[in-house]
């Protein structure tokens, strides 16, 4: 378990690090080109729903923009933009995480919930993992404001991967106002088991529990 107490001040990085085997960095640039192909097979059927999502969008809110994006802290502590479907009224706070928003459902529209709660909003990141900034699978990107987790991140090596749109964390039903504890926790599991097969099992619970536990994605 994580002790945040012992490691809030500290500013190297110690015997807390995890490395990387050659197999897992092996392994890190094969998934890479995988990855980027099958998400863009899969932008390329998704072509269909993402054109009803963008005239839904337009019909319901005709000023506000189809997709929203936000600073995230990617692999190496590199920032990028994440793309999604805009959820939120153009009012909410920007670059803030869900979870630390004192009331979140005030600013979410009605098409939006719709597009939370089947997880379509989060398919515009596809995108993302052709572009090389997010996989299928790794820890979910954090806020750039998220500034605590975004340390004990580095601390123990996470930014060693590619953060993705479903996780360990998400599967295992955590997301962003969870405790920074047990979402570090599961970020250490996954590096220091992070396999093909870890993959595969992260990717069949993501399509088994997707529709009932809503931070699958």
């Amino acid at each position: 378990m994580v002790n945040l107490e012992e490691t809030k001040y500290h500013v190297d990085f110690g015997k807390y690090y995890v490395r990387m085997t050659d197999k897992q960095k092996h392994y890190l640039v094969v998934r890479s080109v995988i990855d980027r192909i099958l998400a863009g097979i899969a932008l390329v059927i998704l072509s269909p729903l993402f054109l009803i999502v963008s005239i839904a969008q337009k019909i319901s809110a005709p000023d506000e923009p189809i997709f929203f994006l936000q600073k995230r802290v990617g692999k190496n502590a590199h920032c990028f933009n994440i793309i999604k479907f805009r959820t939120m009224k153009s009012s909410a706070p920007k670059n803030v995480a869900t979870g630390d928003l004192a009331d979140p459902q005030i600013y979410i529209s009605r098409l939006g919930r719709f597009l939370r709660d089947t997880s379509i909003d989060e398919l515009p990141q596809l995108a993302n993992v052709v572009n090389g900034d997010m996989s299928l699978i790794g820890p979910r990107p954090l806020v750039y404001t998220e500034r605590e987790i975004r340390f004990l991140r580095r601390w123990y090596g996470v930014y060693q991967v590619t953060p993705g749109i479903t996780g360990w964390a998400q599967v295992n039903g955590y997301r962003g106002d969870t405790s920074i504890r047990m979402r570090i926790d599961c970020d250490l599991y996954y590096i220091e088991n992070w396999t093909l097969m870890l993959d595969i099992k992260i990717l069949l619970l993501t399509v088994v529990t997707g529709f009932i536990n809503k931070n699958a994605y």
